[in-house]
């Protein structure tokens, strides 16, 4: 169940669309929503209280002002330091179930030096991250769910019921799968019906093995659909938003342990950077 989500703005384009996505949830699930902003603290002290007092007042005109606020129990917290940092301490402090962020610029150089502060609140927390990139026109009612038959792959579909953003959706599974013995094939000469036959074969193999994943794990739906295809799980991710357009897509991550948390074989970072769509991050169960 959805109870408490923290939303975070830097007061863009960007972060605004977040708030109104943050707002709707929270007004379908009765959650409570807090709104944080993260004030630099490498600048002139003056310049902090004045941030401070300034941010203060924007949020809480934000509360009145946006529809999607209206009737939702709200809060505002202003606080110092990194962006990401501050974020994490106050969803810490909200025992916050989601978090939601606006979609980050694309700043080549800083992304490969430092990361942006959407992939650092990923890679350091524990927590779902809900990132909007589109307009709030409706509830989801389309979502796409990579799954490569991990366990934190069916944990972020089981994270999705939970906080109740696919109860209404049509939701698809999207499996890639590899074929090993294509390239033989070709060694060998084989004709382009021997190559297709082994990959249907392949094809329904990995078919069988999905239904096996799905029911062992208690994942699965009445409405849902199944899109198994052949290729690097991202590219094949990546086709299937671009022909269907959804709402939504869900993604886990995988931890590792040590200084560094890495995403999922980059599957998910790529598509933090590249799609636009609504995606939420889910990191694996603790």
């Amino acid at each position: 169940m959805l109870k408490n989500i923290v939303a975070a703005t830097d007061f863009s384009t960007r972060s605004q669309r977040a708030l109104r996505r943050a707002g709707r949830i929270a007004q379908q699930t009765d959650a409570e929503l807090t709104l944080i902003h993260v004030v630099d603290d490498d600048q002139p002290q003056s310049w902090i209280e004045m941030e401070r007092r300034e941010s203060n007042k924007f949020l809480n005109e934000q509360m009145g002002s946006l529809a999607e606020l209206r009737g939702v129990r709200c809060r505002v917290v202003v606080t110092l330091g990194e962006a990401f940092d501050g974020i994490l301490r106050t969803a810490k402090e909200a025992s916050a179930d989601l978090i939601v962020m606006g979609s980050h610029r694309k700043e080549l150089l800083r992304d490969v030096f430092v990361g942006t502060t959407i992939e650092r609140v990923i890679r350091t927390g524990p927590y779902p991250v809900l990132m909007v990139n589109t307009d709030l026109e409706h509830p989801y009612r389309y979502i796409v769910a990579g799954v490569d038959m991990s366990e934190p792959s069916a944990h972020a579909i089981r994270t999705a019921r939970e906080l109740e953003l696919i109860d209404d959706a049509n939701l698809t599974v999207v499996h890639a799968f590899v074929a090993p013995g294509r390239g033989k094939l070709y060694v060998a000469n084989a004709t382009k019906e021997q190559i297709d036959e082994y990959v249907a074969s392949e094809q329904q193999q990995a078919n069988l093995e999905l239904s096996e994943f799905l029911a062992a794990h208690e994942v699965g739906g009445a409405r849902w659909s199944y899109h198994l295809e052949e290729g690097e799980a991202f590219k094949v991710i990546s086709r299937v938003v671009k022909e269907r357009c959804p709402d939504l897509v869900v993604i886990g991550t995988h931890g590792r342990s040590g200084i560094m948390k890495m995403l999922i074989g980059s599957v998910a970072e790529e598509a933090l950077r590249s799609l636009d769509v609504d995606i939420l991050a889910v990191p694996p169960a603790r």
